[in-house]
């Protein structure tokens, strides 16, 4: 099934979940843990304690449906103490099945500073007076 990459919600389960559960599992999980409705449609990810498995669970119109993800190397998680339970988007889910934490992301360039820095260095500043 393909989604409409802007209207899909994603909701991360914010603990380390058995991976041996399944559709029932999970749906009790969603219901329970989440306090979220399994049949909206949306998306929900579960990832296993070691988080070298993901699981994601949703309904579509005819049944639910799970994807499973297993990583040969590496983890989807670096730390599990910085996990909470949260809303992604499509985007964000993209992020965590290629191994990027999208909380953890840092920007390579600071423009404020950066900017200031070529002003303030410039030969061209002091030509000028």
């Amino acid at each position: 099934m393909f989604f409409p990459e802007g209207q899909i919600r994603v909701h991360l389960y914010g603990e380390p979940v058995d991976m041996r559960k399944s559709f029932n599992g999970l749906y009790a999980l969603t219901r329970h843990g989440l306090g979220a409705d399994p049949l909206s449609g949306e998306l929900f990810v579960f990832i296993s304690r070691r988080a070298t498995q993901m699981k994601v669970l949703y309904f579509d119109r005819s049944g639910f449906c799970i994807w499973t993800k297993r990583l040969e190397a590496g983890r989807f998680i670096s730390d599990w103490s910085k996990v909470k339970t949260r809303v992604l988007d499509w985007t964000g889910l993209k992020l965590l099945l290629e191994g990027i934490e999208p909380a953890r992301m840092r920007k390579r360039y600071r423009h404020e500073q950066s900017s200031r820095a070529i002003q303030d260095s410039s030969p061209c500043s002091a030509s000028i007076r």
